[in-house]
């Protein structure tokens, strides 16, 4: 039994250890994975494994309501609280001894020591898990696990895919979306809508509906009547928008992936959304290329693509290469092609900037498809032309198909994208300067 001087002394390694941890930042600049960390440290040196609902409402202020068969906000934590750690001792202190670690699938911080002469481990923590020895006992019941496995292996393969939660988890851990995880900055959905007036007919009444690209909000359509006031006799506002189908859909799976991440957010419609908004959230865009508004400017500004004659084409500044879209009124039965595009940039408050969108709806769908699986994740990050922290990312998309199935997408244009072409940097003043 270890004796009291040997429990003080582990416990004061322990504290040096996560002492040395937060100091070195790695933790970011939001304190609740230092709060998480400290808690999960007091619950080990009291050898007590708290539960997720209790992570949920001791350290991340959820109230007695929190479910946590629908919300992965406690497992999405401690998974970057993990790898936080591991980054920490790969990259910084690999040579600190002992090391803080969460061992997979449980709430408990121990401490791994380096092996001494006799190839043991000191443990500054109680380990959560046991090593068993292998009886007689323990032999049969895995030959039987086995067998059930074997009798029924269709059902053993589809238990042992990753989990949606799983899923959802390394979505949050990948680029784009961990720049918006290590704040308290909110987030703000945006879709993409389309501001409708009404055109009148010789007796006042709405003879029909009009869509026009440069009037996208009530003080676009204000502004209009201001500039020439005999147009109040032919249009009315009619406070109304409207989205494509293919917004919902790519809706339906960015919105799990916001809701896990455990933080505020809202959605929006851009004709809704205000300067202030912009600044102050962390902005994923969602629709077409067309209602992008207030991002349009924005974006192209810094973007190494620009709108052609119409918002079905996209031309390559560099070389004058287009890429045009065909899904806009596509014959029955005929194959189209159309363009889909993810970009993401940091802004100069701090705030991320993720664009999800496309000329038409299988453009934007695949776009949603890509910023919400794993594996597209990873494969966008590892082909980027930098990987500077600085610097964002934008890629263009063909997507083929026929009536509206999608059937194939290529990847035709990545390049990085350079914020300080947005927001530039301002020179610094020296002294000799009045």
């Amino acid at each position: 039994m270890p004796s009291s001087i040997d429990n003080n002394t582990a416990t004061a390694a322990l504290r040096e250890a996560r002492d040395k941890v937060v100091a070195s930042g790695v933790l970011g600049r939001s304190p609740v994975y230092t709060q998480l960390l400290d808690y999960l440290i007091d619950c080990s040196e009291n050898s007590r494994q708290p539960k997720e609902f209790d992570i949920a409402v001791d350290v991340l202020g959820r109230d007695g309501s929190f479910d946590v068969a629908r919300d992965s906000v406690v497992r999405v934590y401690i998974h970057k609280l993990r790898t936080r750690l591991e980054k920490y001792y790969l990259t910084i202190a690999p040579d600190a001894d002992p090391k803080l670690r969460i061992p997979k699938g449980q709430y408990m911080v121990v401490t791994t020591s380096q092996p001494d002469d006799h190839g043991a481990v000191a443990d500054g923590l109680p380990q959560p898990v046991h090593k068993r020895r292998l009886t007689a006992i323990n032999l049969a019941w895995g030959l039987l696990v086995v067998a059930l496995l074997l009798a029924n292996v269709w059902q053993w393969l589809d238990r042992t895919r990753p989990s949606a939660s799983d899923s959802v988890t390394a979505v949050l851990g990948s680029k784009p979306w961990a720049a918006m995880m290590d704040d308290e900055i909110p987030i703000l959905v945006i879709m993409g809508d389309y501001y409708i007036f009404g055109e009148l007919d010789e007796q006042g009444r709405i003879a029909r509906m009009v869509r026009d690209f440069y009037i996208n909000s009530r003080e676009d359509l204000v502004t209009l009547f201001m500039q020439n006031s005999k147009l109040q006799s032919y249009f009315r506002d009619l406070d109304m928008t409207y989205m494509p189908e293919g917004s919902a859909s790519a809706l339906l799976n960015i919105g799990p992936v916001v809701q896990a991440s455990g933080k505020r957010h809202q959605i929006k419609m851009m004709s809704r959304v205000t300067t202030a908004d912009l600044r102050n959230n962390h902005i994923i865009y969602i629709g077409y290329i067309s209602a992008m508004d207030k991002l349009n400017n924005l974006y192209f500004t810094a973007s190494g693509l620009l709108p052609g004659d119409t918002f079905d084409e996209l031309y390559e500044k560099s070389t004058g290469r287009l890429h045009r879209s065909t899904a806009g009124l596509p014959e029955q039965g005929e194959p189209f092609r159309d363009l889909g595009l993810v970009s993401s940039w940091p802004a100069a408050s701090g705030n991320q900037f993720l664009l999800v969108t496309g000329t038409r709806d299988a453009g934007l769908m695949h776009a949603a498809a890509v910023v919400t699986d794993p594996g597209r994740l990873t494969s966008l990050n590892s082909n980027s032309a930098t990987d500077q922290p600085a610097t964002g990312l934008e890629t263009l998309f063909e997507v083929y198909g026929i009536d509206k199935t999608n059937f194939d997408a290529t990847r035709v244009y990545q390049q990085p994208l350079q914020p300080s072409q947005i927001w530039p940097q301002e020179e610094p003043v020296t002294s000799g300067n009045h």
